[in-house]
């Protein structure tokens, strides 16, 4: 994908370049959509704290992670994005730092989502074990673990560069963009077999712990759970497919702007639009609706509401 976009980049020879009145106003709309989407997600981890029940349950302490990794990816991207107008040349180190976080959070997402099934899928199909294998600890242990494989492959790609690329290279001024900062074959071979690897395996725990949970629903006394379970699952895959929307980025660039080249610029901002910024907003607000004890925590917590105990003597 990397490659692609390169070669789009390098092929096209009639770049266009935003008015002072456009740039401005694609960098207002990024900015406060971000801030927007984070209000959100800032108000759902609020609403985590302030009951001690939610941090006791793996549930929702792998929900709540997956809101903080989007609050993380948001800032990144935004700023990455308003730095490509704001300064087009970026310190490479800096660039580094901010890629290497953003391909780590954009790795963690669909990882998170696998947790988030095997957890459903135990709870539903090995109900007497929930309590004991999916504890807080372990919980915390297990996103630990996401991070350190979400990072595998940022570590191996600032790896490369340090093997590839003189010291000067990290002191110079370059455009913030991964094929800039990681422009080799290894790098290109490294993305395409993280992204493929990890999709694969997040697709596979998706389909197994759906099927699965849906053949216990099915010979399940009580259904309510188990089919709840099952719309759980399902709506993972959907957020997943989200996620996956900035994969086909480069092929909607390169189909899309030999038709339009004089709206070059617009394309790749609406673009930019409804695969990384707008997913972040559907995909933890949508979750966390469905939830009936987070939606009446969060009412609570923030419509103040008061309770009046009125006490009658006997």
């Amino acid at each position: 994908i990397s490659l692609l976009v390169k070669n789009w980049e390098m092929n096209s020879t009639n770049l266009i370049v935003d008015s002072y009145e456009e740039a401005f106003a694609k960098n207002i709309v990024i900015v406060s959509l971000g801030l927007i989407i984070n209000f959100i997600n800032g108000m759902l981890m609020v609403t985590f704290f302030s009951n001690p029940m939610f941090s006791r349950d793996s549930r929702y302490i792998l929900y709540i992670h997956l809101v903080f990794n989007d609050m993380l990816m948001i800032c990144i991207s935004v700023t990455l994005y308003v730095l490509t107008y704001v300064s087009p040349l970026v310190n490479a180190s800096l660039c580094c730092v901010l890629v290497f976080l953003g391909t780590t959070t954009f790795m963690i997402t669909p990882l998170n989502l696998a947790g988030m099934a095997i957890e459903r899928f135990i709870a539903i199909c090995k109900p007497l074990h929930h309590s004991q294998i999916c504890t807080p600890q372990r919980t915390h242990i297990f996103i630990c673990l996401l991070w350190v494989i979400g990072a595998i492959r940022s570590i191996t790609d600032v790896i490369i560069s340090l093997l590839t690329q003189p010291v000067s290279f990290f002191r110079s001024f370059i455009p913030c963009y991964p094929n800039y900062l990681f422009p080799s074959k290894s790098h290109q071979y490294n993305t395409i077999a993280s992204q493929v690897i990890c999709m694969s395996l997040v697709w596979i725990i998706l389909i197994y712990t759906y099927c699965r949970v849906l053949f216990t629903a099915r010979k399940a006394d009580s259904k309510g759970s188990a089919n709840k379970a099952r719309s759980t699952i399902l709506l993972h895959g959907v957020q997943l497919l989200l996620c996956m929307l900035s994969y086909i980025t480069p092929f909607m660039f390169m189909i899309t702007t030999p038709f339009f080249r004089l709206h070059q610029t617009k394309i790749t901002f609406c673009i930019y639009l409804f695969t990384n910024i707008l997913p972040r907003l559907l995909s933890p607000l949508i979750y966390g609706v469905r939830d009936q004890k987070f939606v009446k925590q969060m009412k609570e917590y923030f419509t103040c509401n008061i309770v009046i105990v009125k006490i009658v003597p006997s």
